[in-house]
């Protein structure tokens, strides 16, 4: 069993959380539609997360869709009391499996209410806001519209915290004047760096920056340089880019997603992997040539 303790803990809202925590989004079908491959086998890798100590699961109701949060509900309620389950609001799924906008005050309120029943919660603890301007990533526009939606749902007391998701930077500052921002999920990895400086930002406030794909996403990181380093450490590469982004700020959280049990122990064991300085000097060159 690992000892994910070791990669420390941060603040998300009210709650002090691991580092290391887990996505739920690989547990449904194939492109994150329909049902699992192995619905006990999903069951077992929740199951398990919770076991190992992770603190901190990371869903949504357009993933499947409704699928992961029923298969967290089946495997985990009633919830142990210190797990935080952050979820997604701001996008549907068609019947295609695309990936839609779903941004009117209808929508975004109809979210809340789906996933606290199929979560089986009568408040969500964290609640991100994922902005749809542009499906491959943030894209400028004003936020205020859905995310004042979303902080009277708050004020109803249906949502503890909020954070956002694939926005920038102009949009964190405008949401901040709206609602109080509890963690920030964008898309950066050892290749993908263009959050860097906003990440540094955030730290300063004590704002919980959780990137999504760390691993690549549905394009696994590639990189002579990190399989070189992950061989010299005796890990895995997956292993090394988590350790790195662990090492990279304090304020980052992780939520690594995988179906598999053994991946899952693979993916927490990066929580004790020390990366030397030399190593450290040539993972942050790997952007550089990405």
């Amino acid at each position: 069993m690992s000892d994910i303790q070791q990669a420390g803990t941060f603040t998300l809202g009210s709650h002090t959380v691991k580092r290391l925590g887990y996505g739920a989004m690989q547990l449904a079908g194939p492109g994150v539609f329909g049902p699992p491959k192995d619905h006990d086998a999903a069951v077992a890798v929740l199951r398990e997360a919770v076991l190992q100590g992770v603190d901190h699961i990371d869903t949504s109701d357009f993933y499947g869709p409704y699928v992961t949060n029923r298969l967290i509900r089946e495997a985990l309620a009633p919830y142990p009391q210190d797990l935080v389950i952050v979820t997604k609001i701001g996008a549907r799924r068609g019947t295609d499996g695309s990936w839609l906008p779903a941004f009117s005050a209808e929508a975004l309120t109809q979210a809340v209410h789906d996933n606290l029943r199929n979560l089986g919660l009568e408040v969500l603890d964290v609640v991100n806001l994922r902005i749809m301007f542009d499906t491959h990533g943030p894209a400028e526009g004003s936020i205020e519209a859905p995310l004042t939606v979303l902080a009277e749902l708050q004020r109803q007391g249906l949502v503890r915290h909020i954070g956002l998701s694939n926005v920038t930077s102009t949009q964190i500052k405008e949401g901040r004047r709206i609602a109080e921002i509890v963690c920030v999920q964008n898309q950066y990895n050892l290749a993908h760096r263009g959050d860097d400086a906003l990440i540094d930002d955030l730290a300063r406030d004590g704002i919980a920056y959780v990137p999504f794909f760390p691993l690549g996403g549905f394009n696994p990181l590639q990189s002579s340089t990190l399989s070189d380093v992950a061989r010299r450490l005796g890990a895995t590469p997956m292993q090394v880019a988590l350790a790195w982004l662990l090492r990279r700020a304090p304020n980052i959280l992780l939520i690594p997603g995988t179906s598999s049990v053994g991946h899952l122990e693979e993916n927490l064991a990066a929580a004790e992997l020390a990366l030397p300085e030399d190593a450290l000097r040539e993972l942050d060159g790997v952007a550089m040539v990405a």
